[in-house]
């Protein structure tokens, strides 16, 4: 393996915190290539009338340099 690089980046999704996790992940992949691995820095989420209406994860996206 060579240079990897991290990028942060925040998913959301109105499932759960997994769901926004993957969802990040997913549109990250349209554009960076070589995705390596993700870690999930926090977990939040937005409340409107006393319900949790949507889950947010703030991630590091790890991929691999492909540069020469």
């Amino acid at each position: 393996m060579g240079v990897i690089i991290i990028r942060e980046m925040v998913g959301s999704s109105p499932e759960s915190w997994s769901a926004a996790a993957a969802d990040a992940v997913s549109r990250a992949s349209h554009t960076v290539r070589n995705i390596r691995q993700v870690e999930v820095v926090r977990h939040t989420a937005r409340v409107d009338e006393g319900r949790i209406v949507e889950f947010q994860v703030e991630l590091k996206i790890h991929f691999e340099y492909e540069g020469a």
